[in-house]
């Protein structure tokens, strides 16, 4: 980013001029007599436009779209009421940092693609679940029922619209807090209706430190096909 006294029109075509036929994008503030002016151009109007919207985002109430004058580029003006875009450090980074000329060239994505790097819910399951020993309904009955096991064993209902309840179990939504968990010991099986949420919640108490956290294969529907105790709602 550079500054220039120069007026819109040269600020505007002195970068084609140098750069020809080669792809450019340039920020450059103006500091005539004339109002003071951001100007952003480049050889795409569409990065161009992209880097406009782009940086009245980044700047906001400090920077406004004029409108487009005659046989020139996109042109910003400073915002009003004695706001100022200054050419101090977070100003220049901002602008020629990766924030808005570091991105605005980039090809766009196709949406119908997955972004690279992304993950789709089978893999992040799988992930999960190679971190988990899961539990069948009847072995979760047997462990509640188990008087040789020395550490707290938890049921935890995560379903957000319970139908029908397990006597004993704890319901707390997915984003609720376990506050019941003042040690690490504590040996948690979560379930839920179909049993995708719960693998994930397992795998999030893992993480903090409840080693013993798992979940229920199967969930509650099995849970009640396989005739242990539920109660109904009247």
């Amino acid at each position: 980013m550079s500054a220039s006294s120069s007026d819109d029109a040269a600020c505007a075509s002195h970068p084609s001029g140098i750069l020809k036929d080669k792809a450019y994008l340039v920020a450059v503030p103006t500091i005539g007599t004339d109002d003071a002016s951001l100007l952003i151009c480049g050889s795409d109007a569409t990065k161009v436009q992209r880097a406009v919207l782009l940086t009245m985002s980044k700047f906001i109430d400090r920077v406004h779209q004029a409108a487009p004058r005659p046989g020139r580029r996109h042109r910003l003006d400073r915002a009003r009421a004695g706001a100022h875009l200054e050419l101090n450090g977070y100003d220049e980074t901002a602008l020629s940092g990766w924030d808005v000329l570091q991105k605005c060239p980039q090809e766009l994505i196709d949406p119908s693609l997955p972004p690279p790097g992304s993950r789709g819910i089978d893999e992040i399951l799988a992930t999960a679940r190679t971190r988990l020993h899961r539990l069948l309904p009847y072995q979760a009955f047997a462990e509640l029922r188990d008087a040789d096991i020395k550490e707290p064993v938890l049921l935890i209902d995560i379903r957000p619209a319970a139908h029908g309840q397990i006597p004993g179990a704890m319901i707390i939504e997915r984003n609720g807090r376990l506050d019941i968990a003042t040690r690490y010991d504590l040996r948690v099986v979560v379930f839920c209706q179909e049993g995708y949420t719960s693998s994930l919640a397992a795998t999030s108490l893992q993480d903090v430190g409840l080693l013993n956290a798992t979940d229920m294969a199967g969930e509650f529907k099995q849970w009640k096909e396989e005739g242990l105790p539920v109660e109904l709602e009247p």
